[in-house]
């Protein structure tokens, strides 16, 4: 049972992992979707009270949302490449235009999660019903009550007003909700048209063809996945040699002892290598052959990073 388990586990993160950016973004739309729907049901109460309705309706929508976008920011490849980038490097290799598709792929990315819940926020309607209730003028509802005030509209959400009220209550809450929707389906459209002019912008300023960007989407698919497996088994067989070296003997499982003996590891790859296949890579050519990745640079025996007489860049948002 703990081996199907984890292996479905593994199943998920490979996917997750995945060069599909579409559907990764759609899986994790859909469970932003689920999240707010629960948290409505089960964690939304409006106060109901003055002052207080503002501040609970608009933490609703966006203290989740700023969580959600610092989630997708840490979630992100993008984001420990620029760091060990500046770290290493500094920032002298970045052009303006790779700097700004660098962070637009990371903001991106990390923006799918807090636009889904502001939006699903919005045309529920609770969260801002709940805040701007109480700021609806009496004089825009026809013979309002004078006696009647924002301490009073404040209790509307909660449908705790006096009888006499009941008609008034329908009204703002019918109007707050309209208010809400419309904000939410114009966010919708807004990021409509944000993703089509990027992916417009993307494929006109791409050095490369279609073919050959999609290629370059599956080499450094594929180089990471093998990448990933070959450092698990490197880093399990040199930890089974230290283990035997400090004990005299080391537990291995029949799977672990035919790698030992199939693949003999000798030692570790020094810094410098680990310096030069980490961090931000700029799509590069070299005498018109194209380098796909930082570690494809560092097999051919190309040093440095900064642009060339010969050469194009651009950044690989693909993944």
């Amino acid at each position: 049972m703990a081996a199907l388990i984890a292996e479905n586990f593994r199943f998920l993160s490979l996917f997750f992992k995945s060069k599909d950016v579409m559907i990764f973004n759609g899986l994790v739309a859909l469970g932003t979707v689920g999240s707010e729907e629960l948290f409505s049901v089960f964690a939304f109460n409006c106060p109901c009270s003055p002052a207080r309705n503002y501040i609970y309706g608009l933490a609703a929508i966006g203290v989740p949302a700023l969580a959600l976008f610092l989630i997708g920011v840490i979630w992100n490849n993008h984001t420990w490449n620029v760091v060990a980038e500046c770290h290493k490097r500094g920032t002298k290799n970045f052009s303006t235009a790779a700097t700004f598709l660098l962070f637009g792929s990371i903001m991106g990315r990390a923006a799918v999660a807090p636009v889904t819940w502001s939006v699903i926020s919005l045309l529920r309607g609770e969260a801002y019903i709940c805040a701007l209730s109480e700021f609806v003028r009496p004089s825009s509802l026809d013979k309002f009550p004078v006696e009647y005030g924002a301490e009073v509209l404040a209790r509307f959400p909660c449908k705790d007003v006096p009888a006499n009220l009941t008609r008034y209550r329908d009204d703002v809450t019918r109007r707050l909700r309209y208010e809400s929707q419309l904000f939410g389906w114009l966010l919708i459209g807004i990021v409509a048209v944000l993703v089509f002019l990027t992916k417009c912008l993307k494929h006109c300023c791409s050095p490369l063809s279609y073919r050959q960007e999609a290629y370059w989407g599956q080499y450094r698919s594929n180089e990471d996945k093998l990448f990933r497996r070959t450092a698990e088994v490197h880093s399990r067989i040199l930890a089974a040699k230290n283990v035997k070296q400090f004990f005299g003997f080391v537990a291995l499982d029949k799977e672990e002892k035919e790698l030992v003996q199939e693949f003999p590891v000798e030692g570790v790859q020094p810094s410098p290598q680990w310096n030069a296949i980490t961090g931000v890579y700029i799509y590069r050519e070299n005498k018109g052959f194209p380098l796909y990745s930082r570690l494809h640079k560092w097999a051919k025996g190309v040093e440095g990073n900064g642009p060339s007489p010969e050469g194009h860049e651009m950044l690989f948002l693909a993944s």
